[in-house]
């Protein structure tokens, strides 16, 4: 079975993670584009770095060919915002890109986009499971990949230098290049390195990279920017005098930030500072736009400046659509990807790094500094996280519990309301909130709370981590 879930469709390698089974994700959206005659906007396919990921870009490729769909392949591992960029540019019905993102070493998956290069919505992601569940291996057609590139069904490309003139040319380079910066780079053995150390360079950035090169096993971490996994850029940002550390996911979409004493940055916080650096110090305008396991001072810093701030489900396809209908400024979410009106329609690790860099620049404030400024006008607040695994028959349990009984602790704070949009979320009268959902990229329970005191958040986690029995 082949299910999409908030980030594209991810399985484990050799076992869902097929040659058959990525050709028949090409052949639905194929018949999908057939059936809406927009094969003459061509398709943009890349990959990142992981196993198979060039091969399956191949095999992915050679099927939309044979359904004489022009393609457009990017044939050198990319950053995933730079396969939206450029489907953005050419105004591509559909495109995608062969990535796990920040799944573990052994899964890998494909992230379909539409229209203006922004993620796909369920209605378009069911459209692909119908097709799937329609088609058998007889009916995939494919040509050879070289016979493809011979015919001129398919093109070769190279979009990098577009994507980093474009973000050189968003950002405030001037300033940077008088602030003279030390950046230490963390890739995780991704993507990331060559698009963003160059937009730095052009900075005149001090660039420095760790954790570079190809590694299938991701160095036997998760590639995914957190506290845990960023430790060896933690301790060199601190003892090496760095102004800032800069870790991204597998496919570069998604940041961790290291500040000048060596602290990890919450994706929350660099969701505030940037959105408060915009409306203060840029005077830009604009709402923000923040999923529901997101922190609520963007909330306090929208309406301090007179703007709206929405929240919506999980998954950036939702945040892209609400950005889209209110002009918003900023969107993001606490995983670590964002994005800023006026760029790609997605989340962009790259991009939002750089954008970090002129922060520091034109400001001349160092990034604890700013943070202390955000959380003196504001308040603080601590968010709090906890992934639970369980077995697969442990889930219906759960959701039963979770979902149709809606059953809740008995937590020591007062209740405002309780949502149910995407998993279960509790609203507490003095500001905090916790919320459980069902991870839609990995078999997980994901448990968040935003309270006062870290002390206070990380109980309330324990709590329903206790009365769910996890």
């Amino acid at each position: 079975m082949i299910k999409f879930g908030t980030g594209g469709w991810r399985a484990f390698i050799g076992e869902e993670f097929t040659k058959d089974n990525v050709q028949l994700v090409a052949q639905a959206l194929a018949n999908i584009i057939s059936n809406e005659n927009v094969a003459d906007k061509g398709f943009v396919v890349g990959y990142d770095r992981r196993f198979l990921s060039d091969k399956a870009g191949r095999w992915f490729t050679e099927v939309l060919a044979a359904n004489a769909i022009k393609v457009s392949f990017i044939d050198k591992f990319v950053p995933t915002p730079i396969v939206m960029f450029k489907a953005k540019e050419m105004g591509c019905a559909y495109s995608a890109c062969i990535t796990a993102s920040h799944n573990p070493a052994d899964y890998n998956g494909i992230k379909v986009f539409i229209e203006g290069g922004r993620d796909a919505d369920e209605i378009i992601t069911e459209k692909i499971e119908t097709q799937i569940a329609q088609l058998t291996l007889e009916k995939v057609q494919a040509v050879d990949f070289d016979q493809a590139v011979e015919d001129k069904l398919v093109d070769v490309i190279n979009p990098m230098n577009e994507f980093v003139d474009s973000i050189i040319d968003f950002i405030d380079i001037e300033s940077i290049k008088k602030a003279n910066l030390r950046v230490l780079i963390d890739p995780m053995f991704g993507v990331a390195k060559n698009a963003l150390q160059t937009v730095l360079i052009n900075g005149r950035c001090d660039v420095d990279v760790i954790n570079d090169g190809k590694n299938p096993d991701f160095g036997g971490l998760m590639p995914s920017p957190s506290a845990a996994t960023l430790y060896r850029l933690k301790h060199l940002v601190a003892a090496e005098g760095y102004d800032i550390g800069i870790g991204t996911d597998g496919d570069a979409d998604r940041l961790g930030i290291i500040d000048e004493k060596g602290n990890f940055i919450h994706p929350n916080e660099v969701l505030m500072l940037l959105y408060y650096y915009l409306l203060e110090y840029k005077g830009w305008q604009g709402s923000v736009v923040r999923n529901i396991a997101t922190t609520h001072i963007l909330d306090k810093i929208a309406e301090d400046h007179g703007e709206k701030s929405f929240e919506v489900p999980v998954g950036f396809k939702h945040i892209s659509s609400q950005m889209e209908a209110d002009d918003s400024l900023i969107g993001g979410e606490s995983s670590g990807g964002l994005t800023i009106r006026g760029h790609i329609k997605g989340k962009d690790g790259v991009f939002a790094s750089s954008l970090l860099i002129e922060m520091l620049s034109v400001t001349g404030k160092k990034l604890s500094e700013l943070l202390d400024e955000i959380y003196g006008k504001y308040g603080y607040a601590y968010t709090a996280e906890g992934d639970c695994t369980f077995k697969p028959a442990q889930k219906e349990v759960l959701y039963n519990r979770i979902y149709v009984e809606k059953q809740l602790p008995e937590f020591a704070y007062d209740i405002d309301k309780v949502s149910y949009e995407d998993g279960a979320k509790v609203y507490f009268k003095n500001g905090g909130w916790v919320i459980a959902r069902f991870s839609g990229t990995e078999p997980l329970l994901r448990i968040f709370a935003e309270m006062a005191d870290k002390e206070t958040a990380e109980t309330v986690v324990q709590q329903v981590k206790d009365f769910l029995q996890l």
